[in-house]
């Protein structure tokens, strides 16, 4: 079955599918026949036969709603939705633009307002359309780059590469697709239950673009891709942006489409003040916004007496301030019953309206079974890899919840720039198409984060982290990994090569190499004085086998070979008086085996609302050296919530039985914010830790717009100590320290202020950016 494509005329691009007026939907079993004629018919038909009131006696009006772009001050649109059903006010077509398309796409689909409003008051929308992903839903090497890096660049051999958007809307785009299950991938959306028209713009003509046929999410997704924020849609090898663009209350379209009447609601925002314009995003934003109010005015320049303008009072609600939805509700609401008088005279008796919504309320779902799967992929990813996590085959029943699952699986996986599916029926024939993206601002990754800090008992420094990603340098999904920092007390270098061995379980092998030069200092552990310092430098090679845990975590177990050198800054004879230096330089050599479990299902690395957290490592010097040493370590944290309220607890013990790991010279270290903050970085080391904290947090704040994200409070009570071999663990008195501080997380990481206390006077002021220091 072929159908139309896009075709440009010279006022617009329009997806013109019109089904002949025979089949508009005359009575409510003619409905299957409806959708074969749209298929097989000649597109001659006037546009106005969609929007034909079906039955009605006596004759009235037909009725055209018209529901415009604004973001999440679109949720407006469902309180004029409800209050139009309360009075028994029908709808016969719909036009939408971005967030109108969504809610008319959903309530043409045969939503109700009261099921949608339910619908929406289960999930977190702004999370949803921002592409907001659970972390626990992640790979693990991804929340490991989350930790150490706040942003990315692609580059390739045309330089470096930007995405299209910083949102590829994948997780609206598959809420859409379970929300709209029952309606056929490639029919007409004349066919709906209220025939239905999208807007978008032809990003490379800036021409208006009507979407009336095929992928309903898809025509949504691409009617709200607002240039800059959403990724760009391609429908028909056309790119396609948010239609506000051209035409963001398109009451000519529901014309065109055959209303007598159009009941227009216009939710835009209004043009900020040019004192509140201070910075080039506000100026940018508001451009946006005067092209958006000059085509709105020219819309609105269509309306006739008969029509109905409904301009919700939505005040400064912002296009992204999902958490006041319940406000644009009542806000919807109160404005459609202020326009009551003049919709009043079309309203139905309780029984044609009875009639009315039995005529337009969806089919019911019949079973289709998948006839065959098909994978289109764009780049070096084969399409094996896609089908080997799809977990639907030849001769299943079609579930796009189901499907949604395994694609959101792909999407996270931080190889696809988008995974979308879509059924295509011709006949008997159900094709379920997986369009696989790549990332186009691929295919090298370069990752980057900053650290700084800043305390009363230390002096301080920084540290820059850089990375590199090269994945799928072979069809077998080879990937080179490079991880490095930069800063004042620290030189690093990882660099590793990780094949896969399985495609479904994910086995892994990983030779790696790494470098590093630190400076450390050292204290007296009872009076606090720094003594000196050592410059002691480090080179590790080894081979990991590597399993993860699915989306829990991570293990790994493998051989390495390590050389260690450490010298001090300053030196003098030490106190024996037989010429011995009191720091004397030292050199080693291992081969150890080791073994690291990481299960990491904390919500936020640094402000953990729930989840848990557990680090366990073990490594042992191997083949028999002459420094034989075992080192265990592990950390756990706990997280919950209530509300803006939440708190979180960790517990750290780790110590070194017998020699020296020459990797790790001085053991186990503590000091520094938010362990043991009291003391400065690293100020107590032995072979052996116990540390345990509490940490309360209170957000204050959250802020819609970016770069700024939250604002927190909170205090942490800490307690823990080290102890040198010889001295028996856990001896002796925990030193303790109790931290009051405030943070506000940003894209650029968290910034803290804070002031640490401890017994004796002891007390610490930190200034610090980042968790990467």
């Amino acid at each position: 079955m072929a159908w139309p494509v896009l075709r440009e005329t010279t006022t617009r691009l329009a997806v013109s599918v019109r089904p002949l007026s025979s089949a508009c939907r005359v009575r409510r079993a003619a409905a299957l026949a409806t959708v074969a004629l749209a298929v097989f018919a000649p597109r001659e038909a006037a546009a106005e036969d969609v929007c034909k009131v079906i039955g009605a006696t006596p004759a009235r009006p037909s009725v055209g709603l018209v529901l415009s772009g604004g973001g999440a001050r679109g949720y407006a649109h469902l309180g004029v939705l409800k209050v139009l059903e309360e009075n028994r006010i029908p709808v016969d077509c719909i036009a939408g633009t971005s967030m109108g398309a969504v809610v008319g796409g959903l309530y043409a689909s045969g939503m109700s307002a009261a099921e949608m409003e339910a619908r929406l008051e289960n999930v977190n929308l702004a999370d949803i359309a921002f592409d907001v992903n659970e972390r626990s839903e992640l790979p693990q090497s991804q929340r490991e780059d989350e930790r150490l890096y706040v942003g990315s660049l692609g580059f390739g051999p045309d330089g470096v590469k930007l995405p299209a958007g910083l949102v590829q809307g994948n997780r609206f785009r598959a809420l859409l697709q379970d929300w709209t299950s029952s309606v056929p991938g490639n029919q007409p959306f004349d066919a709906l239950p209220i025939p239905y028209h999208a807007i978008a713009t032809n990003l490379r003509t800036g021409d208006k673009v009507v979407l009336d046929h095929g992928s309903l999410p898809q025509a949504i997704r691409a009617s709200m891709a607002l240039p800059g924020l959403f990724a760009p849609a391609d429908i028909d090898g056309v790119t396609l942006v948010d239609g506000g663009l051209v035409s963001n209350l398109p009451i000519q379209t529901a014309r065109d489409m055959g209303a007598n009447v159009v009941i227009a609601v216009d939710i835009g925002s209004p043009l900020r003040p040019l004192d509140a314009l201070s910075s080039p995003a506000d100026v940018m934003q508001q451009t946006l916004g005067i092209l958006i109010h000059q085509n709105v005015a020219r819309q609105r320049a269509q309306l006739t007496a008969s029509d109905v303008l409904i301009e919700p009072s939505l005040g400064n609600l912002s296009f992204t301030d999902f958490a006041n939805a319940r406000d644009a509700i009542a806000a919807g609401e109160t404005a459609a019953r202020a326009a009551l008088p003049k919709l009043q005279h079309l309203a139905l008796s309780p029984e044609a309206y009875a009639a009315y919504r039995a005529a337009h309320s969806p089919l019911p779902a019949v079973p289709i079974r998948v006839t065959s799967v098909v994978v289109e992929s764009n780049g070096e990813v084969p399409p094996k890899r896609v089908l080997d996590h799809l977990h639907v085959k030849a001769g299943d029943v079609y579930d796009p919840a189901r499907i949604n699952k395994d694609l959101q699986a792909l999407t996270t996986s931080g190889d696809f720039e988008s995974v979308t599916q879509q059924l295509i029926n011709d006949g008997e024939d159900h094709r379920l198409v997986i369009d696989a993206r790549e990332k186009s601002w691929g295919p090298n990754f370069l990752l980057f984060g900053l650290g700084m800090s800043s305390s009363s008992d230390d002096q301080g420094g920084f540290r820059v982290n850089l990375g590199y990603r090269r994945p799928w340098l072979t069809p077998s999904g080879l990937e080179w990994r490079v991880d490095s920092i930069l800063g004042s007390d620290l030189l690093s270098l990882h660099t590793e090569l990780r094949q896969p061995l399985s495609t479904s379980f994910g086995y892994y092998v990983a030779p790696y190499a790494e470098f590093q030069r630190r400076f450390a200092n050292i204290y007296d552990n009872d009076t606090g004085f720094r003594l000196n310092q050592y410059h002691i430098q480090t080179e590790r090679a080894g081979l990991d086998f590597g399993v993860p845990l699915g989306r829990l975590g991570d293990f790994r177990i493998g051989l390495a070979y390590a050389h260690a050198y450490g010298s001090p800054v300053y030196n003098g004879f030490d106190d024996a008086g037989d010429n011995g230096l009191a720091y004397p330089d030292f050199y080693g050599r291992q081969v150890t085996a080791r073994a690291r479990l990481v299960i990491d299902q904390l919500d936020d690395p640094l402000f953990p609302r729930k989840g848990y957290f557990a680090d366990l490592h073990v490594e042992r010097s191997a083949f028999g050296g002459s420094d034989r040493f075992t080192e265990l370590y592990g950390k756990t944290i706990v997280a919950a919530s209530l509300g803006r309220h939440s708190i979180n607890a960790s517990v750290e013990a780790g110590a070194d039985i017998g020699g020296v790991n020459v990797v790790n010279p001085l053991g186990f270290t503590l000091g520094g914010f938010q362990h043991l903050s009291a003391y400065a970085a690293d100020q107590l080391s032995g072979n052996s830790l116990l540390y345990a904290q509490v940490t309360y947090l209170n957000q204050l704040m959250t802020f819609n717009v970016a770069p700024l994200r939250g604002l927190f409070a909170g205090v942490s009570l800490e307690a823990g100590n080290v102890w040198d071999q010889g001295d028996r663990f856990g001896s002796g008195p925990l030193k303790r320290s109790v931290t009051f501080f405030s943070s506000v997380t940003s894209s650029f990481g968290p910034l803290y202020v804070g002031i640490a206390f401890a017994p004796g006077g002891r007390r610490n002021i930190y200034f610090q950016l980042g968790h990467t220091y």
